[in-house]
């Protein structure tokens, strides 16, 4: 199949307040979060795919349940961002600072790229 050029539409730096983690602490108070995603678009649909769309599609699968793992709330955003019309695939970063590790560490993040079939 010859390659088909894609557009991107990229939300940077959405920042949500989660339960996230496995320690108990972490199963208590939210934490601060921070998600990009970058869905690319099918050729025509660049002017159809909406960004609020994809924005509440994010928020939604962050915000749904208190989560153990960074890597399930990425597969979430992208699950979500590829349920969009004209989505065809997503890369997606998880970002959670200030992770007390003993050592200075500016976040812990989790990336994954996914195409609209699997």
């Amino acid at each position: 199949m010859p390659h088909r050029p894609l557009d991107a539409i990229t939300l940077r730096g959405m920042r949500f307040h989660v339960l996230v983690g496995i320690l108990p602490h972490e199963r208590e108070h939210p934490q601060p979060l921070e998600v990009d995603l970058v869905s690319w678009i099918a050729p025509g649909h660049a002017g159809i795919v909406d960004y609020r769309g994809l924005h509440a599609a994010a928020r939604d699968a962050v915000m749904a349940s208190p989560r153990e793992y960074l890597e399930e709330i990425a597969e979430r955003v992208a699950a979500a961002a590829l349920g969009v019309d004209g989505v065809r695939r997503v890369d997606v970063r998880v970002r959670k600072p200030n992770v007390p590790l003993g050592a200075p560490l500016d976040y812990v993040e989790v990336a994954i790229h996914r195409p609209v079939d699997g």
